[in-house]
């Protein structure tokens, strides 16, 4: 944890954090705190700064935080992911938030299990912890959108279009197509596909919508590392 993050709710009329539970936990037992140290804080979807550890037990901390720095910027990409397995998908919440990823669509596809949308992973109150993981683990307080979509051609139909307005749509598919451009300087649109890949109907759906297909070369990689080795290359 690289950034403790907070609500209001845990702010006294003093204006003292007040940190129990797990956050108290790793105070103590991974950062060695003691009262009269610093430690980052930042105020979910707020500003970032430090607080001066005022009294710190077994119970509870109490924090004295001065916030006076923003987060850090969002990458200027929307990101659509076909629905991955449960474990990889807790990966992927977590890494598109510390990517700074703003804006997340998970999509059904023919290749996505039906049982995949069953999973637990995608309540609400779930999504936002492994979000908020990997915001603690870069530093950010701006939880990303995330959207569900179970119906493909709606989405791609109905959705699509106003979500490709004023960016480069690019579709992350393997096979015979030009590289993935690097050091992208335009908002952008990135679709990946599920295992295997997309079928030949949802290709040309997503083309027909203005994707462009886009190549890794010939390696066929994970979903969870595609979207880090895409990332990595388009900013």
């Amino acid at each position: 944890m690289n950034l403790l993050l907070f609500t209001e709710q845990d702010r006294s009329d003093d204006g003292l954090l007040h940190i129990t539970g797990p956050r108290l936990q790793h105070l103590r037992q991974i950062h060695g705190k003691t009262v009269g140290e610093d430690v980052r804080v930042g105020r979910i979807n707020g500003m970032i700064g430090s607080a001066r550890i005022v009294s710190i037990d077994s119970h509870r901390a109490l924090l004295d935080p001065v916030l006076d720095q923003p987060p850090p910027e969002k990458i200027p990409l929307t990101l659509v992911v076909a629905l991955p397995r449960p474990k990889m998908l807790r990966r992927i919440l977590r890494t598109v938030a510390e990517l700074g990823v703003g804006e997340l669509h998970l999509i059904n596809t023919y290749r996505v299990e039906k049982s995949f949308w069953q999973t637990p992973v995608l309540k609400e109150s779930n999504v936002h912890e492994y979000l908020l993981q990997g915001l603690e683990q870069s530093r950010d307080t701006v939880v990303p959108a995330v959207s569900c979509h179970r119906r493909f051609k709606p989405f791609v139909e109905d959705d699509l279009p106003g979500l490709l307005a004023g960016r480069r749509a690019l579709l992350a598919h393997p096979g015979d197509y030009p590289p993935c451009p690097r050091g992208v300087a335009v908002p952008a649109l990135l679709v990946i596909g599920p295992e295997g890949g997309f079928i030949p109907y949802e290709v040309d759906k997503l083309q027909h919508a203005g994707c462009e297909p886009v190549s890794l070369g010939p390696r066929i990689l994970r979903v969870e590392n595609a979207v880090t080795a895409l990332l990595g290359r388009l900013y």
